[in-house]
């Protein structure tokens, strides 16, 4: 049986202020059958597999974006098949990762402002106004892709959706 603890049903009462979307990174962002999930489903009915998250449905992706979760701690969760074919590198590999490994703030200057963490920090935080930054392959300079950078949860995490040219592949390897 599948228990929720109280700061589950408190973050999704919290995150209720706007239509929600759900997102599954192997499958879609959406579900397959277009039909919003239970309120405790917590597994993709396509697949059988992962953990669904909720996000704002105006900032979620959609279904060729290509997109990452990562944590508090700035660790990769999962992420697209789109983000896989973008960044060069398979999900199996990158989860678990460490963000910086793939990505980084694409703005020399953008230390003084923040960058990627504080973004990701903020959205995660403040769990509604997505927020954007430009960001580039860890390895790879010359290169700037905008980030939409929004909460997803539970458990909180962040939504990293690169809105970038989907035709390049940025080889993080």
């Amino acid at each position: 049986m599948l228990q929720l603890s109280n700061l589950d049903l408190v973050q999704s009462l919290v995150m209720q202020d706007h239509e929600r979307s759900h997102i599954h990174a192997p499958c879609a962002p959406t579900c397959a059958d277009g039909e919003p999930p239970s309120p405790a489903a917590r597994v993709c009915r396509s697949c059988g597999l992962g953990l669904l998250l909720e996000t704002r449905e105006d900032a979620a992706p959609q279904r060729r974006d290509a997109f990452l979760i990562v944590d508090s701690s700035l660790c990769l969760h999962g992420m697209s098949e789109h983000a896989e074919q973008l960044l060069g590198v398979r999900e199996d590999v990158a989860v678990n990762r460490p963000l910086s490994e793939l990505i980084v703030s694409a703005d020399a200057e953008a230390g003084g402002r923040g960058g990627i963490a504080a973004a990701i920090a903020s959205a995660i935080a403040s769990g509604e106004q997505p927020r954007h930054v430009f960001v580039r392959p860890s390895n790879t300079f010359g290169v700037r892709v905008r980030a939409r950078i929004v909460a997803c949860g539970p458990p909180r995490a962040a939504l990293i959706v690169l809105e970038g040219p989907r035709a390049t592949t940025l080889r993080v390897v």
